[in-house]
């Protein structure tokens, strides 16, 4: 019989908490939650206390130590911390803050010297299947267009440090014209579909990236353009927001979970 695969969530947040209810749920054939961590640790093991199984509440570098999948849905910030534990652990590392990725290229080696795994769930996105596929030829250009309601982008580091404004727009402004590690960089938390985007096709420099705040839409618009040896491709998708943070889409839970499923399915349908 085989032996399920133990899964650790870092963050329970909107996308973490959906994630980890529906392991516990035994939703995800061949999966086994056993730990979660959070910011607050107490109030963590409130909130899975309901769970059929509860999970261990631990610090966020041991666990690696008790799972052999770590999702990661926690705050950039601490995303290096979690991830070379996982990484020197050997471990299978699904992260959300992608953008941070991009910053710490050298943890993409050191899982190739400690037989560790870093998949990226393709998150509000589409078409990131399309987009691997033309990077085996010659992928020309690359362009992402990503439109929130202004709500989804308050408080991002880029608005800030330019003094942007967008509490009170009435029409779509565009607050970033640059390369995906622009936007990763000045939108940590809205835009980790840009470095995602980067990693699957031609690289955070070469990726181009637009973001808008546009007060007369009510979801999360990504649109992509890509062209290609192989040919050209345009792709839009609009997420609804999450009601528990604006700044991700409801979707992104959906793609963690998807994923994890297609790791111990016994038939998988797409690139």
């Amino acid at each position: 019989m085989r032996k399920d695969l133990t899964v650790a969530v870092a963050g329970l947040g909107a996308i973490g908490m959906r994630v980890a209810r529906s392991i516990d749920a035994g939703k995800i054939e061949g999966m086994r939650l056993v730990a979660v961590s959070a910011n607050n640790r107490q109030r963590a093991a409130g909130r899975v206390a309901d769970f059929n199984t509860p999970p261990k509440v631990l610090p966020l570098d041991e666990l690696p130590e008790v799972a052999a999948i770590v999702v990661e849905c926690a705050p950039a910030a601490v995303f290096a911390e979690l991830a070379t534990a996982a990484i020197e652990r050997g471990r299978c590392l699904m992260p959300l803050s992608v953008g941070a990725l991009l910053d710490h290229p050298a943890l993409i080696e050191r899982a190739e010297e400690t037989d560790a795994k870093i998949i990226v769930p393709t998150g509000a996105l589409i078409g990131l299947d399309t987009v691997r596929a033309m990077a085996e030829g010659t992928i020309h250009a690359v362009t992402l267009m990503t439109r929130k309601p202004p709500g989804g982008l308050a408080g991002a580091p880029h608005l800030i440090e330019n003094s942007i404004d967008i509490s009170s727009l009435t029409e779509p402004l565009c607050v970033l014209r640059g390369s995906a590690r622009d936007a990763a960089r000045g939108f940590p938390a809205n835009v980790n579909v840009a470095a995602a985007l980067a990693l699957a096709g031609i690289g955070p420099e070469r990726t181009q990236v637009e973001v808008w705040a546009d007060p007369t839409i009510d979801r999360n618009i990504q649109s992509v353009t890509i062209r290609s040896d192989s040919g050209e491709a345009t792709m839009t998708m609009q997420n609804i927001p999450s009601t528990e943070n604006p700044r991700t889409g409801r979707i992104v839970a959906n793609s963690v979970i998807a994923t994890l499923r297609r790791m111990t399915a016994a038939m998988v349908a797409g690139t």
